[in-house]
């Protein structure tokens, strides 16, 4: 029955089908065909899929992101960065990647962040002579760093589907963040030195430049530590951060900026809603997938077949990553999220890895696939918007697949990079 579960799921793929729809089609053999549960459960795994109280999170952090993204908050975020970075070499392709990084505190979806940012700062690379590829390459891999920083919307899905603390996993993603910012930033520099690509900014700006860019963005740039001091003290929950996030945003859209009207949060609402639209139709296929799968002991099976393999744990993790980059070439990362993560994690928890530390690397690792072919999300979303071959983008992509690959061994190999925080503050 899984074989054919999964052959289902894979012909619905390669014929277009979206995604949600495949995930609930390919699970009706189980109800259907083997009678192991009746139909009428289907409809109550959907129902109840959506009624959990840490799931409110996704609505609130989806909302305070767009509500910050027409208030002005992300022009400025772009000039401090700017002031920042741009005077490096490689100037704007380092303005991204900090961006990323700031943006990590509001967006939390790197599809999102890629797609805005190909959009603000994709032009401007290129007339400043950034051939095309390395401009998509850099806004791709820059926008890993978005998924990793609190509040991120992979994380919060993990952590519902896995039954994980989601506040352990927002402390748990600063430091790796972090790092991953640096990484990048290094590799950027090598490339954009090897490559003549010119500071986007003649001299290294004042101290009261910085520092007069940094008040205006600084009620964006605020929230991340409110976020992290709530949880240190229990103020909050991550569901309540994000209630308190969205009445954050309007107030300082309405009374800081004065840049939000009734025009500007109608298109926040209906990009909330239509990105909302998107993340729950996912949650309530995949929780029938699901079950499905739990009715076929799915995740005994698999650990039972990685166990006979191997009882080598550095080799579980090894193969766990193998699929789970895989996956993230086919899949867009909620759905593999919510697929795949709930299958995998008994593999690792049985072979002794923290789940919080697996929360994160699998989420960075998830979010990675979508930035290699043959149909990674965020790389068509960048190619598609910056009219990028994907063979040049590729090519371009290298050095950054190697710094990648270097931070995930050094995440793996070193969980206190990923446990610090939470273990310190919680």
């Amino acid at each position: 029955m899984l074989i054919l579960i999964a052959v289902l799921f894979t012909v619905f793929l390669i014929i277009g089908m979206p995604v949600a729809f495949a995930l609930g089609l390919a699970s009706i053999p189980v109800f259907v065909v083997s009678g192991a549960m009746p139909p009428t459960v289907v409809i109550q795994k959907m129902v109840t899929a959506t009624q959990s109280f840490p799931l409110l999170a996704v609505p609130f952090f989806i909302f305070a992101g767009n509500l910050m993204n027409v208030t002005g908050i992300t022009y400025r975020l772009v000039k401090f960065a700017r002031l920042l970075t741009g005077w490096m070499a490689g100037g704007l392709a380092q303005v991204s990647i900090v961006l990323s990084f700031m943006m990590g505190g509001i967006s939390g979806s790197a599809v999102a962040d890629a797609s805005m940012e190909a959009r603000l700062l994709g032009p401007s690379m290129i007339k400043q002579g950034y051939s095309k590829a390395m401009t998509a390459a850099v806004l791709a891999f820059g926008s890993v760093i978005t998924a990793t920083i609190p509040p991120s919307i992979g994380l919060i899905l993990f952590g519902f589907v896995n039954e994980v603390s989601i506040g352990r996993l927002f402390l748990a993603g600063v430091v790796p963040g972090i790092f991953l910012t640096i990484v990048l930033m290094i590799t950027t520099w090598l490339v954009a030195r090897k490559n003549g690509y010119k500071p986007d900014l003649p001299t290294v700006p004042s101290g009261k430049e910085l520092v007069s860019s940094f008040s205006e963005s600084v009620w964006a740039l605020a929230f991340p530590v409110i976020l992290i001091v709530g949880f240190r003290f229990g103020i909050f929950t991550a569901t309540e951060a994000g209630a308190f996030l969205v009445f954050y945003a309007l107030g300082v859209g309405l009374f800081i900026y004065r840049e939000l009207d009734f025009k500007k949060f109608r298109e926040a609402v209906t990009s909330s809603i239509s990105d909302l639209g998107m993340v729950m139709l996912l949650i309530i296929m995949a929780a029938v997938l699901g079950y499905a799968m739990t009715i076929e002991r799915a995740p005994q099976q698999i650990t039972e077949f990685v166990t006979t393999l191997t009882e080598n744990p550095t080799m579980i993790l090894m193969l766990v990553i193998a699929v789970l980059v895989v996956s993230g070439m086919f899949l867009e990362g909620a759905a593999n999220i919510l697929l795949v993560t709930p299958i995998v994690m008994p593999v690792l928890i049985s072979a002794g890895y923290d789940p919080v530390h697996m929360g994160i690397l699998i989420v960075t690792l998830i979010n990675f696939g979508g930035l290699t072919p043959p149909v990674g999300v965020i790389m068509f979303t960048v190619c598609g918007i910056l009219d990028v071959k994907t063979g040049a983008y590729s090519r371009a992509s290298i050095p950054f697949f190697i710094a990648m690959g270097i931070f995930f061994i050094l995440m793996a190999a070193v969980p206190s990079l990923t446990l610090i925080l939470p273990n310190t503050l919680m």
